[in-house]
C-alpha cells in the first residue's frame, strides 16, 4: 500500500488490511513441515549444493602459505564470535524449554483464581500517528480492560491536535459502555518537544492521582498494537513474581514499504527473540522496550526517576553535556539496572509494531542504526561502569560484548580485501566462507520466525557491517543525535561545535587509519616498520 493518506475510505482500508495482518500472526505459528514446506526446503538445498559445489571446484587458498596467517585469525574470530552466538542460543532454548513454562504455569494459576492489579497505568505517547494505527491501538487496549476487568487509568501524551481529535472520537464512539470506575482516559497535549517531556508530563501528573507502589504501569509508543492476551499474560507474571519489577515482551513487526526492508525488520525480531530469552536466564534484559514494557509504579513515581527521563544526559570529555534526544527506553532500563532490580521477557505474547517506511529504504535503515547504536553507546558505558557486582557476569560481559564486537566485525571484510591483494580469488573463498556460515547462523535464527526466509543469508551479513560502521561512527561522534520517526528531531552538543566535530572526525579518520594499518601490516600488505 504506497498511499496511507488522502480520505476516510482509505484510511479505514488501511486499518482493515493492519487488522487482517495481525489476525493472521497472532493464530498458531507454524511448525516443522508447515513451517519449513517443501518448496523453502527444495530452495534450501539447491542453496546448500550450489554452495558445496562452488566450494570444490573453487581453489581451496585458505591454506595457502601466503595467507595461511589470515585464514588463522579469521577462524579464531569465527570460533569466538560464533562460539558467543550458538551460547545465546543454548541459553535461549534453555529459557523457553525450561525455566519458562512453569512461569507460566504459576503466573496463569494466579489470574485464573482472579487476581488483578489494584490498578493498571497506561502511559502512551503520540507524535501525528496514522489515524488508523491509532484507532488499532486504542481498540486493542479497551477489548482487553473490558474483556479482563483491569481498573486502568489510561495516560495519552499527544504531539500534535490532529491526535487528540482521532483519540477524542474513538473514545466518544468505542468506550461509552466501560463504566468510569473501570477506565478512564486523560489526554495531556505536551508543552515542550520531545518524547522525553512528553513522557515527563504524563508520569508527573499520574504521581498526583494516588499511584500505589505496587500498581502497574505500562510505558507503550503509538503505533503498538497489543495481541488478544498481553494484559492477561503480562500483569499476571508480577503477582507470581513478588521481587519482578519490569518486563517487556515479545513483538512482531507490520511493514509497508520495501520488501527487503520488511525481511530485515521481521529478522531483526528473530534475533530480538533469541537475545531476549538468553539475557531472561539471568532475570535481566539489554532494554525495556518503549513500544511496550511494564513496570511496578515504586520506580516510576520516584522524583529522580522522572527528573531522567526528562533530562537524561552524558557528561562527555569532548561533547560536554548534552541530553539524550532518544533511548527514554534505555534510561528507564538504566535506572533500574543501577537499583539491582528484576527484570524478564514474556515470549508467549505478542505487541504489534507498525512500521510505515516512506522514502529510501536505506536511509530509513542507516537512521534507525544510528539511533540504536547511539542509544546504547550512550548508555552502555555508563551500565558497563557499573561493574559485574550491580549485576549478573554474564549481562555485564554482554554489554563489554558489544563494543568488542563493533571492531571484529570489520576484521573479516578488512582481511578479505587484504587477502585478495595478496593473492587474487582469495575474495571468492571469502564469500564462500561468508554465506556458508551465515546460512548456519540464519538456521538458528529461522527458529524464532514465523516463516523461514532465505534472504536473510545476505542481509544478515550486511545488517552486520552497517551496523558496525555505523557504531564506529557513533563512539566519535555521541552528541550528534537525529529521530526520523519524531518529526526529523535533532540534537547535539552546544558552543564551539565546528571544532569537536573536527577533533571527533581526526579521532575517528586516526583510529580507523591505525585499524586497518595494524591489519595491513599483519596480513604483509604493508611493511612492518621495524
Amino acid at each position: 500500500m504506497s498511499a496511507i493518506a488522502g480520505g476516510n475510505q482509505q484510511d479505514y482500508a488501511f486499518e482493515k488490511d493492519i487488522g487482517n495482518r495481525i489476525r493472521a500472526l497472532s493464530g498458531p505459528a507454524p511448525y516443522g513441515f508447515e513451517k519449513y514446506g517443501p518448496w523453502f526446503l527444495t530452495h534450501l538445498l539447491v542453496v546448500i549444493l550450489a554452495l558445496a559445489g562452488l566450494a570444490i571446484v573453487t581453489p581451496n587458498r585458505f591454506f595457502d602459505a601466503q595467507v595461511l596467517h589470515l585464514t588463522i585469525v579469521l577462524g579464531l574470530l569465527g570460533i569466538w564470535r560464533f562460539g558467543w552466538w550458538f551460547n545465546h542460543a543454548r541459553r535461549s532454548e534453555f529459557y523457553a524449554n525450561g525455566l519458562w513454562p512453569a512461569r507460566r504455569s504459576r503466573a496463569a494459576a494466579i489470574w485464573a483464581a482472579g487476581w488483578r492489579p489494584r490498578r493498571l497505568h497506561i502511559q502512551m505517547t503520540t507524535y501525528k500517528e496514522e489515524p488508523a494505527i491509532t484507532r488499532l491501538v486504542l481498540g486493542s487496549i479497551l477489548a482487553q480492560i473490558r474483556a479482563e476487568r483491569i481498573p486502568t487509568s489510561l495516560w495519552i501524551g499527544c504531539g500534535a491536535p490532529e491526535d487528540e481529535a482521532v483519540i477524542r472520537e474513538f473514545i466518544e464512539t468505542h468506550a461509552a459502555d466501560i463504566p468510569g470506575d473501570l477506565a478512564d482516559v486523560t489526554l495531556l497535549r505536551q508543552n515542550q518537544p520531545g518524547k522525553r517531556m512528553a513522557i515527563g508530563m504524563i508520569l508527573r501528573g499520574m504521581s498526583r492521582h494516588g499511584v500505589e507502589a505496587d500498581d502497574l504501569v505500562i510505558f507503550m509508543d503509538g503505533d503498538a498494537v497489543y495481541g488478544p492476551d498481553v494484559l492477561r499474560k503480562t500483569l499476571s507474571m508480577f503477582a507470581a513474581d513478588p521481587k519482578l519489577q519490569a518486563l517487556t515482551t515479545d513483538e512482531e513487526v507490520i511493514c509497508y514499504g520495501p520488501e527487503w526492508i520488511a525481511a530485515w525488520l521481521r529478522m531483526r525480531f528473530a534475533q530480538r527473540r533469541l537475545a531476549m530469552q538468553s539475557h531472561a536466564v539471568s532475570n535481566r534484559v539489554l532494554t525495556l522496550t518503549g513500544r511496550f514494557s511494564v513496570f511496578r509504579a515504586r520506580h516510576i513515581i520516584d522524583e529522580k526517576f522522572i527528573r531522567t527521563i526528562e533530562a537524561d544526559h552524558l557528561d562527555h570529555w569532548l561533547w560536554g553535556r548534552f541530553r539524550f534526544l532518544s533511548g527514554d527506553d534505555k534510561s528507564t532500563w538504566y535506572h533500574l539496572l543501577s537499583r539491582g532490580a528484576r527484570m524478564t521477557y514474556v515470549p508467549d505474547t505478542t505487541v504489534y509494531t507498525i512500521e510505515v517506511i516512506k522514502g529510501s529504504g536505506m536511509q530509513r535503515m542507516v537512521e534507525n542504526f544510528r539511533r540504536w547504536s547511539g542509544n546504547m553507546l550512550r548508555n552502555g558505558s555508563r551500565a558497563i561502569a557499573l561493574g559485574p557486582n550491580a549485576m549478573p557476569f554474564f549481562i555485564w560481559w554482554c554489554l563489554i560484548d558489544q563494543r568488542i564486537a563493533i571492531w571484529t566485525m570489520m576484521v573479516s571484510p578488512i582481511m578479505a580485501i587484504m587477502g585478495t591483494i595478496l593473492m587474487p580469488g582469495y575474495i571468492v573463498n571469502a564469500v564462500l566462507w561468508i554465506l556458508g556460515t551465515r546460512l548456519i547462523l540464519t538456521a538458528f535464527l529461522w527458529r524464532y520466525a514465523r516463516a523461514p526466509e532465505m534472504s536473510w543469508v545476505v542481509i544478515l551479513y550486511l545488517n552486520q557491517v552497517v551496523n558496525a560502521v555505523v557504531k564506529i561512527y557513533m563512539i566519535f561522534h555521541l552528541a550528534k543525535q537525529k529521530w526520523f520517526n519524531r518529526g526529523n528531531q535533532a540534537a547535539g552538543a552546544s558552543g564551539g561545535l565546528r571544532f569537536k566535530e573536527a577533533i571527533a572526525m581526526f579521532q575517528m579518520v586516526t583510529s580507523v587509519s591505525l585499524f586497518v594499518t595494524g591489519i595491513a601490516i599483519y596480513t604483509g600488505v604493508l611493511p612492518r616498520p621495524f
